[in-house]
């Protein structure tokens, strides 16, 4: 995996106030509101049920004209938007959305043939129209950018909440994995003390990545390379009895993780799966990129329902949590975290786009 290692050095997080209105599921939730927008004003509207689907499709197409030009007019003002505060940045995009909506109101009525009007806009002229248009487009643009912001505020709480999980999983990484790493390393100085130096060298590494800060971003070269650290110190403590196999040689190595998003899925590999087992176990890591999606899993077997032994269950749900938050928060929602059991195996799947671009 060394070759791996060649990657430019991670960047600080960055967080917006507004979202990213030039990602395609911004696009699609935008299409959808203002076909549901188009639909209700039809229904509120004075014309009888009868012409509702005469009037609908007019109605229909004027909301999603706006509504996809507006989107457009932030999407290419996002850098500007993204140069000043919260506030500033609402009031522009408040006042962008309502010259936005007073041009193409302008626009559809100035298009329309005369005859045609009366059917379509209300009785009291372009100045009305433009009144009418310029007060929904106020309150709802008002509503849209409150939302936006308490989703916003949402976002930071969980981050909070994960970034909090996440010092707690670097406080307990140390004591129970300390203890026996540094029986194994005293036992090696006797036996293979080379062996016992590549040992303190990997805990090393891994102790200083668990004083990584969670504002900053990794690497899935990174990450691999720590998870790869973690086990061979396991696989020091526990022999034969844990088998690793690795099958990640195609997957970007510059693509953009949490720090010690990996190590926590293979420490509970080793906690649930192979150490509460007397027989051989085996791990599995392995990884795909296709279609701007690195797929990455980590697969154990576990212990037989008929062997005795202590069964470790509370600590993982943590780990996992943690996993799910710091990912979703890292990529916006467009992460996933995937957990199944295959053929009596435990399967923990990581999917996210690369390349990514933060927001």
């Amino acid at each position: 995996m060394q070759h791996l290692l060649d990657v430019p050095e991670p960047t600080p997080r960055r967080k917006a106030f507004l979202p990213n209105f030039c990602r395609v599921p911004m696009v699609l939730g935008v299409v959808l509101t203002a076909q549901l927008l188009g639909i209700s004003l039809t229904l509120a509207s004075r014309r009888p049920l009868a012409e509702f689907w005469e009037h609908l499709g007019p109605m229909a197409l004027f909301v999603l004209t706006i509504s996809l030009t507006a989107s457009a007019v932030l999407c290419a003002m996002r850098p500007a938007l993204l140069r000043v505060g919260d506030r500033a940045a609402a009031l522009l995009a408040w006042l962008l959305l309502l010259a936005t909506t007073g041009l193409v109101t302008w626009g559809a009525y100035s298009a329309t043939p005369d005859p045609i009007h009366a059917q379509l806009f209300p009785g009291d002229g372009l100045p009305g129209i433009l009144v009418r248009s310029l007060g929904i487009g106020a309150i709802l643009g008002g509503m849209l950018l409150r939302y936006l912001y308490l989703h916003h505020m949402w976002r930071l709480q969980v981050e909070a909440e994960a970034e909090a999980r996440f010092q707690k999983l670097q406080a307990r990484i140390r004591p129970h994995f300390l203890f026996n790493s540094m029986n194994t390393i005293a036992n090696l100085t006797q036996t293979n003390p080379r062996v016992a130096e590549e040992v303190v060298q990997d805990l090393a590494d891994l102790f200083r990545a668990t004083l990584a800060n969670p504002d900053e971003t990794s690497t899935l070269s990174k990450e691999l390379e720590l998870a790869y650290r973690y086990l061979n110190i396991e696989k020091q403590r526990l022999g034969e009895r844990l088998q690793v196999l690795w099958d990640v040689e195609d997957l970007p190595g510059d693509a953009m993780l949490p720090p010690l998003i990996l190590q926590p899925l293979v420490e509970n590999a080793v906690y649930h799966g192979i150490a509460p087992s007397r027989r051989p176990g085996l791990i599995r890591i392995s990884g795909r990129y296709r279609r701007a999606q690195v797929n990455l899993s980590v697969r154990n077997t576990l212990p037989a329902d008929s062997e005795p032994g202590e069964r470790h269950t509370n600590g993982n749900h943590m780990a996992l949590d943690n996993v799910k938050q710091r990912m979703a928060g890292l990529f916006d929602g467009a992460a996933r975290v995937i957990i199944s059991r295959i053929e009596g195996d435990y399967q923990v799947r990581l999917v996210f786009p690369y390349p990514w671009k933060q927001q």
